[in-house]
């Protein structure tokens, strides 16, 4: 059985994230005298990356397994800056699936990946106060591409129709979940590659197939979870040393209708290191913890090396 960890252990770890940066990199803020660039047009970012590894073995006496798998990803980002208007897009696609003569029939394809993630974000730059501290408006939705399954062991309630299964067992699928967070609230941006935001959010836990709430704390009956309360957020995107870039984005939920408990927390990491034009590699590593879903912070881990190719 996994090994809980305290949510005290990741909120420590996003907490300097938050705050540390902003002093460090406050002398970058624009000054009064010189406003914001005005560009008309929209500045696009598009990349996409594949990564592969194939194993096979015959009369091997050492032993092994033939296996091979395959990653595939998408980044896109858009910004636009017009007057005081900044708006700031990002699209984020990845999947990997892995085959090996160890796996069943039934199951001869794990999927080793998943991710859809959207964001959108609009940011006023006014006067005063409202220079430093910009009123904006963002919406973010996280969901995957295909079934998941738990291939250790079963993870329904008694009870459920799916409890007396044998692994694997489904835990996901396409929006189910799916999560959606709207905020209203003030950036402060130091910098062109740093922000922390404080803001009113709305989160809603969407998951479509049925038999599947139970995992996300989702009525059998209803199509969602709803939650309304505040949302802590930080995002750096910066080149640390030549060739190598860091983006990180973290944020922190907390329910109006669950105040003594933990708040929800995510915190993605990503860093790509090119080796020349077309050759990266990149290491992902992300902590989740939302007490709905597990009393346990989830972890993901991905190191992988392979062709990128800049569309954009």
């Amino acid at each position: 059985m996994p090994r809980t960890l305290p949510v005290q252990a990741l909120l420590s770890a996003l907490i300097p994230l938050l705050f540390a940066l902003g002093p460090a990199c406050a002398h970058a803020q624009p000054s009064a005298s010189n406003p914001a660039p005005d560009t008309s047009q929209f500045e696009y970012e598009l990349s996409g990356r594949f990564s592969g590894t194939q194993n096979a073995y015959r009369n091997w006496q050492e032993g092994g397994l033939n296996t091979l798998s395959f990653s595939t990803t998408l980044d896109g980002a858009a910004r636009n800056q017009a007057g005081r208007w900044q708006q700031q897009h990002a699209l984020r696609l990845s999947f990997g699936l892995l085959t090996s003569e160890a796996d069943n029939g039934d199951e001869p394809i794990r999927k080793t990946d998943d991710l859809i993630r959207l964001e959108s974000n609009l940011r006023y730059t006014g006067s005063g106060f409202f220079r430093r501290f910009k009123p904006s408006i963002s919406a973010r939705v996280r969901t995957q591409f295909a079934k998941g399954f738990d291939y250790s062991s079963n993870p329904f309630p008694a009870g459920h129709p799916r409890a007396d299964r044998e692994a694997p067992v489904q835990t996901s699928a396409f929006l189910a979940p799916a999560t959606f967070v709207e905020t209203l609230g003030l950036t402060y941006a130091p910098s062109d590659w740093y922000t922390i935001s404080l803001s009113a959010a709305a989160k809603q836990t969407v998951v479509r197939t049925q038999n599947l709430r139970v995992l996300y704390d989702v009525d059998r009956d209803r199509l969602a979870r709803a939650e309304g309360g505040a949302e802590i957020g930080a995002t750096l995107d910066r080149e640390i040393a030549e060739d190598i870039r860091y983006q990180s984005n973290a944020t922190v939920f907390f329910s109006a209708g669950q105040i003594e408990d933990p708040p929800d927390a995510l915190w993605e990491n990503f860093i790509t290191m090119r080796v020349n034009s077309w050759l990266t590699t990149n290491l992902e590593f992300v902590a989740l913890f939302d007490q709905n879903t597990s009393d346990a912070i989830q972890l993901k881990e991905v190191l992988s090396v392979g062709v990128t190719v800049d569309f954009i």
